[in-house]
């Protein structure tokens, strides 16, 4: 399948150095802008590695509980930390209300377990289904439970959890930002792999429309994910970025230019450009920091330029088609 890319706004040889000083402050503060997006703009309660799938779904190796519990529960357990030193004298009222957190939790784990197994069956889901698995007793935390679930769904997998039918209460579950692919061929079979995809998209973008490899790795880190080293939801990591990824035309994978020791960066390949927009990494990235795209204003310009220019072609085409149809 052949891409065309068509990004005059990006000028991939063009050094860092050169853009503006404001574009510099932006880059500086992308590998916090990334972090936030490995561990959730509002960090889930940490998850237990023993919960049991829900009943009626297989289990699975690719449990994503122990990567919540690896990941999303970094800024959970370090924002929580010093109020539990400050209330060591409440400790026993405290333990019943961390309960109850734990068990709220737990659901949102077994309903992440549920909505992937949706995702890989390919079928809608319901609310009455949902709440099927999240149990009566916990009805009327449904929608927070929800909430909770979709955000990692959303976070790590890289997949929307979408209302399509408001009055039956029915929802799909779908790829983010227009992308075709989720890399559930490739590397631990069966998982959703688009989150690790949408996440390097937006460092690339954040720095400049190139990232070295030593930057990707640095990101990824945050996620538990290493050069050489299987991660238990998403396999062989190296293989995925520089081979799988590649392959697919998500991402460019190239030799730094005169580098000696030889170097190597990472750029958006031609399928990224073609399935997606900027903007919408853009708009993406700003959720996770709780901010508006405009924040970023170099980033923003870009984007915001690149959607201009898209639109200019695709009037360009539709005159053109109608002038063509209304010779005959």
């Amino acid at each position: 399948m052949a891409f065309h890319q068509k990004n005059p706004q990006c000028s991939p040889n063009q050094p860092l150095q050169s853009h503006s000083e404001t574009q510099g402050l932006e880059a500086a503060q992308a590998p916090e802008v990334m972090e936030k997006a490995c561990v959730s703009p509002h960090p889930p309660m940490p998850v237990s590695l023993n919960e049991a799938p829900a009943a009626g779904i297989p289990s699975s190796p690719e449990s994503p509980q122990s990567f919540c519990s690896s990941s999303i529960v970094i800024t959970a357990t370090s924002s929580s930390k010093s109020s539990e030193e400050s209330s060591s004298q409440k400790e026993e009222g405290s333990t019943s209300q961390e309960v109850s957190i734990d068990a709220l939790d737990e659901r949102v784990a077994l309903l992440v377990d549920f909505l992937l197994f949706k995702y890989n069956t390919k079928e809608p889901t319901a609310k009455a289904e949902m709440l099927t698995i999240v149990s009566e007793e916990y009805q009327d935390h449904f929608t927070d439970i929800l909430l909770q679930a979709s955000e990692r769904m959303e976070m790590i997998f890289g997949l929307d959890v979408k209302e399509v039918d408001p009055i039956q209460h029915r929802y799909a579950i779908i790829i983010k930002l227009g992308l075709t692919y989720d890399g559930m061929l490739h590397g631990e079979k069966g998982v959703p792999k688009t989150g690790i995809l949408i996440l390097l998209l937006g460092a690339i973008f954040m720095k400049g429309n190139r990232a070295t490899e030593e930057e990707i790795w640095k990101i990824l880190s945050v996620m538990k994910l290493y050069p050489g080293k299987k991660h238990d939801i998403f396999g062989d990591p190296s293989c995925l970025i520089t081979k799988h990824f590649v392959e697919e035309e998500y991402l460019k994978y190239q030799q730094v230019a005169n580098s000696d020791p030889a170097q190597f960066e990472f750029l958006w390949g031609p399928r990224a450009h073609a399935e997606t927009m900027k903007m919408q990494v853009l708009k993406y990235l700003a959720k996770v920091y709780g901010s508006d795209p405009s924040y970023f204003t170099s980033q923003y310009k870009e984007a915001f330029e690149e959607e201009q220019e898209r639109s200019r072609g695709r009037i360009a085409t539709a005159a053109i088609e109608y002038h063509g149809h209304s010779q005959f």
